[in-house]
């Protein structure tokens, strides 16, 4: 199982018990979704290692509280403090028609409504204040901010998603 096949959920952040048990938080919207896993992968210096689950729970909302198999002395649990958790993408709440993950967009065409077919999604910028839509339009990366305002439509069988960008906006990208 490599990373791409997978989606991050979380961090281990802190030992619970002297048995073992550790908190893990959660990086999801509904985290009551992943209390009763079999198994998990952690990231164990750069490689995804199956960890199965003894037992877990929801721990102060966002927190979830897991006994691994084999990881039974606070030592064990020291070994697996703060690896991150990940799961493979079918576990993946399955979303309406008009919203997506990230990952299910690249290679979407984009097509605003004013200027055309603006390129391909490549992926998607969210390391700034505002997540940004990275778009291949011949060879010149287009950054449209994924904003509601400016998403039109998602037609994710016809895999495009059509957006109503400010006048300008994309021609600041372009010499043209």
């Amino acid at each position: 199982m490599t990373k791409e096949e997978c989606f991050y959920l979380g961090k281990i952040v802190k030992k619970y018990s002297f048995k073992g048990e550790v908190l893990a938080k959660l990086d999801a919207d509904e985290p009551d979704l992943y209390e009763n896993l079999d198994a998990i992968f952690l990231d164990l210096r750069g490689n995804l290692v199956p960890f199965f689950i003894e037992t877990s729970q929801l721990h102060k909302s966002e927190l979830l509280r897991v006994k691994f198999e084999d990881v039974d002395t606070e030592a064990d649990a020291d070994s697996i403090m703060k690896c991150e958790l990940y799961l493979p993408l079918e576990f993946l709440p399955k979303l309406a028609d008009d919203k997506f993950y990230y990952h299910e967009i690249v290679g979407f065409d984009m097509i605003d409504i004013t200027y055309g077919n603006v390129g391909i999604i490549t992926g998607v910028n969210d390391s700034t204040a505002q997540a940004l839509f990275e778009v291949d339009h011949d060879g010149t990366e287009v950054l449209i901010p994924m904003n509601d305002e400016f998403i039109d439509k998602v037609d994710k069988p016809n895999k495009t998603i059509f957006v109503n960008t400010p006048e300008g906006l994309i021609d600041l990208y372009l010499d043209e």
